[in-house]
């Protein structure tokens, strides 16, 4: 088996984040996007990009040039470890961007995750974020978020989408996120450590990873997927 990774294109990742991340979407704003190849065989891509806020590195005194998210891991089945890609995904990003000094992750409770990929590659878990926020609508039977409701112009009030959409719509409370913390330096390791909790602990039956992880089952791309890797400086 050949493991290769490389940048690649948007239309390479948003096939990825398509078809093999459970939200089907790829994040908006810059982003860099390292495709993975097994094989000769695309099977899916890692993004690293600014995240949902601007002031991701406030808490630990760090300018949006000095942080960056791991917003996507979107992979059909595979053999490699993700740890394995994960490692070899931070050292291009290094590489790319000296500057950085912190990446953040986070591992969605609502979809039973609880992040196997980061506890295999030392990254420091400081706990569950936004537990009982306002997660989702259903709305006429289907989940809905709230950005969708305001990117069409409504309110993300219940009683708004009540009014307007569909009375008998029900408001979902969010799990939360397990947020995680992967410093590039000494300085910013000495700095989070002290941050570090013990790991959630997963109620899955099989590791992360190993294989593919459940939300991102598929059966990988043919090789004329290769034609979508780019030339072009991938942006953070």
């Amino acid at each position: 088996m050949t493991l290769r990774l490389d940048w690649c294109s948007f239309d390479a990742a948003k096939f990825a984040c398509t078809r093999w991340h459970y939200s089907r979407s790829v994040p908006s704003g810059k982003m860099s996007r390292v495709g993975v190849w097994e094989n000769d065989r695309f099977i899916g891509a890692l993004i690293f990009s600014r995240g949902a806020t601007p002031r991701i590195g406030d808490p630990y005194g760090l300018t949006q040039y000095e942080v960056c998210e791991l917003t996507r891991v979107a992979l059909a089945r595979h053999t490699a470890p993700v740890s394995r890609m994960l490692a070899i995904a931070l050292r291009m990003l290094r590489k790319l961007s000296p500057s950085l000094r912190l990446i953040v992750s986070y591992a969605d409770a609502d979809q039973q995750h609880t992040g196997g990929i980061y506890k295999a590659t030392n990254w420091v878990y400081v706990g569950l974020k936004n537990a009982g926020a306002k997660g989702a609508y259903i709305i006429h039977g289907k989940r809905v978020h709230p950005r969708t409701i305001g990117a069409s112009g409504g309110i993300q009030s219940l009683e708004w989408i009540r009014q307007n959409i569909d009375p008998r719509a029900i408001e979902l409370k969010t799990l939360g996120k397990h947020k995680y913390l992967m410093p590039l330096d000494n300085a910013m390791r000495q700095q989070v450590e002290p941050l570090r909790l013990p790991y959630p602990v997963s109620q899955r039956a099989r590791s992360t990873d190993s294989g593919a992880p459940d939300d991102q089952l598929g059966g990988g791309g043919a090789n004329p997927t290769r034609a979508l890797i780019t030339t072009q400086t991938p942006e953070v």
